[in-house]
């Protein structure tokens, strides 16, 4: 029961469709919504059609069959494993077949074991009663092709008189009579029950004209004697009649006139309990039997994978345009913005371009005042740095920050020159508002040398200017 989430359950009855919808709960099925449809409407599709959610909430749907396309019978086979039995009443199938075995369509039922089973005579072996279910392949076609226009693709087909016969408290010998309205034909399903076990399942007629009760119990006197023939039926049966108050006084009165006994009355199963059984029943059969031919469960699970596929494209591609349109609006007003804002800058162009212009001439002056004082205060150092003894030959500044000084001294005067903490290090390393004037990292270019030329020695270095904005005097 796991295995569902839910069960639908359809009854194509003669004056409206009816739909129980039942939900999985504690083991069981547990009816959730009964609808009742007239036959010019088609059923709600919400119910019954499957779409995403069937993935993971399991839907079965059910049919019932029209009971005059059934046959019903009885056959005993010896208890063994669920595959071994199937085999053996294929192999019934053309004993008990009123039609060719490839135009019928099949499934069987089998019965619980009387607790006081005996073994079957000159064996070990407990029999098991298996109810064949047998009907025409064209009927059940016609039947599904109604069913698929309604828009209800049926998992399993099932006969309610499976599970209204399961309900028989058959403790006592007799015969249960079940009336059914089949094509206008009043006719009735005949259970004998005979050692706490079903023994035989027989249709007889009611005829509308003539004498009933006479024919009635010609067609019951002929079932019973072929009973007494198989060796079952060893007693007088009793006669239990299972219909509705309606239908129960006309084959109650016939029963009584032509069998002269007494029939004993009790009322069917509801339909919504019957529904829950047929229900429970389906979903734990082992092996899943089913009379839907193979070739629909193949067709109807493909369409159920196609119709997710289609549906999923059809989403994807809704997606997929609202994404388009999502951009299309985003790009649109993106580009509204856009020309908005090149429109002020059209309207600020003019003036931006005098600012730049303005930008442009204020830089050159502030460099050029920079340099003007730049090279006043690197001369003011040199002067102040410079010791009396050396001559100074070449100041010069150029680039706006590259100071090269040269000149010449005698070889004793080297010293004020070259010395730590002397002339070259005292320029160097020269701070202005507590910064440092000069680059502390020279290039090879700017380090101090000199040459000696007989008695004088020519001195040169170079230094690069931090660019230091000096104060105006």
């Amino acid at each position: 029961m796991a295995r569902w989430n839910s069960c639908n359950l359809l009854h194509v009855a003669p004056d409206a469709k009816r739909l129980w919808q039942f939900d999985a709960k504690g083991g069981g099925f547990v009816l959730g919504r009964e609808q009742r449809v007239p036959h010019a409407e088609t059923l709600p599709g919400k119910f019954v059609a499957k779409s995403w959610t069937t993935l993971w909430q399991p839907k079965l749907n059910i049919a019932w069959l029209p009971p005059e396309h059934v046959f019903l019978r009885i056959v005993e086979l010896p208890a063994s494993s669920p595959e071994e039995m199937v085999a053996m009443a294929e192999l019934q199938l053309e004993k008990i077949s009123p039609l060719p075995v490839a135009q019928i369509v099949w499934t069987m039922h089998v019965l619980p074991v009387p607790k006081n089973a005996a073994p079957a005579e000159g064996t070990a072996v407990t029999l098991h009663t298996v109810v064949m279910v047998l009907v025409e392949r064209a009927a059940v076609e016609t039947f599904l092709g109604q069913l698929e226009a309604q828009n209800f693709l049926a998992d399993r087909l099932e006969v309610p008189l499976l599970d209204q016969l399961g309900a028989v408290d058959a403790t006592e010998d007799g015969a249960w009579v079940f009336p059914l309205h089949a094509s206008g034909q009043n006719t009735a399903l005949v259970a004998w029950y005979f050692g706490g076990t079903l023994r035989n399942l027989s249709l007889v007629t009611l005829p509308a004209t003539g004498n009933g009760a006479a024919d009635l119990k010609t067609q019951l006197s002929l079932l019973a004697w072929a009973g007494e023939l198989e060796g079952w039926l060893t007693a007088q049966p009793k006669w239990h009649l299972v219909a509705d108050p309606v239908t129960a006084a006309e084959w109650e009165n016939a029963l009584r006139t032509g069998l002269g006994e007494p029939v004993k009355v009790s009322a069917p199963l509801p339909p919504v309990e019957l529904a829950a059984r047929t229900a429970h029943r389906a979903a734990t059969t082992v092996p899943p039997a089913n009379l839907l031919p193979a070739e629909f469960t193949t067709r109807y699970h493909q369409q159920f994978v196609d119709r997710l596929w289609l549906r999923g494209l059809a989403a994807a591609g809704v997606l997929y345009a609202v994404l388009v349109v999502i951009y299309f609006c985003a790009v649109t007003l993106l580009g509204y913005r856009t020309r908005g804002v090149e429109t002020q800058v059209a309207a600020l162009g003019g003036s931006y371009t005098n600012a730049l212009q303005l930008k442009a001439r204020s830089e050159v002056l502030n460099e050029r005042q920079q340099l003007k004082y730049a090279a006043l205060d690197c001369w003011q150092l040199v002067a102040q740095q410079l010791p009396p003894e050396i001559s100074l030959q070449r100041f010069s500044f150029s680039d706006g920050k590259k100071l090269s000084l040269g000149g010449v001294c005698s070889q004793d005067q080297i010293s004020l020159i070259s010395d730590p903490n002397k002339f070259y290090d005292g320029v160097r390393k020269a701070k202005q508002n507590g910064q440092p004037m000069f680059n502390p990292v020279s290039d090879s270019g700017d380090q101090l040398v000199y040459r000696q030329n007989g008695n004088q020695v020519t001195w040169n270095f170079g230094l690069t200017l931090q660019h230091v904005e000096a104060e105006a005097p």
